[in-house]
């Protein structure tokens, strides 16, 4: 059944989509590919070719037809895979480049913008389809253009994997390097996770859980724009708001955007005859003015995202937007929150840029985000040491808190801190990071093993 929307939900959406940058994110299609296993490459990459070209030769065009027709832009189209270190156990790295080419023809042939999936599960430990994985990830992803990746290394139930985390360490750097002319853009592909969800439809953290159906269609709708002018029009109405009042605006708001993306995604997946799997109300940011999460810390009384009470103002924001997606649907999944990427956010690349922002506020504020460090662009001197010991702390703040965490890491070759990336497109441009007290050498993380578990894990 498709979720209807009222008259006043549809004239008040209108005015969203015309004035406040409201638009379907991502309508992302999860594909499993157990059934293409076979320990032949050819045969392999042959039947994951047929099985993405079969399936999905129609969601661009269907996406587009229903974009037109409610007139709200479905910005990006996507398929998330099976994780590939899985339903590829068998082959070793070379193979597995040769299978990242596969995916990323098939996605071009079917004219999605990004595919997902290139992924290893390994926060307990690595298996030898895991290691390859693993070790393919620089050539692959520095060889492919739509193809991203991720790999979970952490979760509260297991612990921190801190030999994977090492390896993930190498590989963003060997990932960088590999791409050196393109300021490392290889890297913004790639994300590092703790407690992964099986549903993510945004990219590059996006795969198919090995728990999901053979097909789903996931949706993630956007709308930093839209909650800062509902922000900006309470502040102008009222003489006294306070921030319980505030926050009951941006629950409203989230409910009305969540109620479009799920209009949106039922449709296409009725249209492609496949089930519909969850609404991901992510406020996911662009470089475009009028489109930023930053700018919404401003609108709430701040001098800029990084000041004193940043903290405090993600995460009601958060809190508020998961409140007000929960309540539009029973299909609220993914991550559903506000993301604060460095370079696809203008002002909060403004902020980093200044100084306002510092790497060490920036985690501080991942404690109560959707995702983590994204997009981060730091030295292109910066060690695999200093790589891995970032993430491990970003991983450490997951499995305490029981939440999703994630690093997207950028080490910009032949650029220091204080010079600037470009990426291009959403991913945009950004500010490199000073790290402070950084060594080439890291003996902590290096003493590798698991991270035990902390004993809030233990919840049967």
């Amino acid at each position: 059944m498709i979720t209807m929307l009222s008259p006043s939900e549809v004239i008040s959406t209108l005015e969203m989509v015309q004035n406040e940058h409201l638009d379907v994110r991502t309508v992302t299609l999860g594909l499993s590919l157990v059934g293409c296993v076979s320990d032949r490459l050819d045969v392999f990459c042959r039947k994951v070719s047929d099985r993405i070209r079969t399936t999905a030769e129609r969601l661009v065009p269907l996406c587009d037809a229903i974009g037109d027709k409610y007139g709200i832009p479905v910005v990006n189209k996507r398929i998330a895979v099976s994780p590939i270190a899985v339903i590829a156990a068998c082959f070793g790295p070379e193979e597995l480049v040769e299978v990242a080419r596969a995916l990323d023809r098939a996605a071009r042939d079917v004219g999605v913008d990004f595919i997902g999936g290139f992924s290893a599960l390994v926060e307990k430990g690595t298996t030898t389809g895991d290691r390859n994985l693993i070790e393919a990830l620089p050539t692959a992803l520095a060889e492919t253009d739509r193809m991203c990746a991720s790999i979970n290394v952490a979760s509260t139930r297991a612990g921190i994997n801190m030999d994977a985390v090492v390896l993930m360490g190498e590989a963003i750097v060997k990932a960088a390097q590999a791409t050196a002319d393109r300021d490392g853009i290889a890297c913004a592909k790639l994300c590092v996770f703790a407690n992964i969800p099986e549903d993510i439809p945004f990219m590059a953290g996006a795969y198919l859980g090995i728990g999901e159906a053979d097909a789903v269609i996931n949706v993630g709708v956007s709308g930093p724009g839209v909650v800062k002018k509902a922000i900006d029009r309470a502040m102008a109405a009222s003489s006294r708001p306070n921030l319980g009042y505030l926050s009951e605006i941006i629950k409203r708001t989230a409910y009305k955007v969540t109620r479009v993306g799920e209009l949106i995604g039922r449709e296409v997946a009725e249209g492609l005859g496949i089930r519909f799997g969850v609404v991901d109300l992510s406020l996911a940011p662009t470089p475009n003015v009028g489109d930023s999460v930053g700018e919404i810390f401003q609108s709430l009384g701040l001098k800029s995202i990084g000041s004193p009470g940043s903290t405090a103002a993600l995460a009601m924001l958060n809190d508020a937007v998961k409140k007000g997606g929960a309540f539009a649907s029973s299909h609220v999944g993914g991550l559903s929150g506000a993301f604060i990427p460095v370079s696809e956010d203008l002002n909060i690349g403004e902020a980093a840029g200044s100084g306002m922002l510092s790497l060490e506020k920036l985690e501080a504020l991942t404690s109560v985000c959707s995702v983590g460090l994204d997009m981060v662009a730091l030295p292109g001197d910066t060690s695999e040491d200093t790589i891995s010991a970032i993430i491990a702390d970003e991983m450490a703040i997951g499995v305490i808190n029981k939440k999703t965490t994630a690093v997207r890491l950028i080490p910009v070759p032949g650029k220091k801190a204080g010079e600037r990336a470009f990426f291009g497109g959403l991913l945009g441009e950004a500010p490199i990071m000073p790290i402070r007290a950084a060594s080439p050498e890291n003996a902590f993380v290096r003493l590798g093993g698991l991270i035990p578990a902390p004993i809030h894990s233990l919840m049967n």
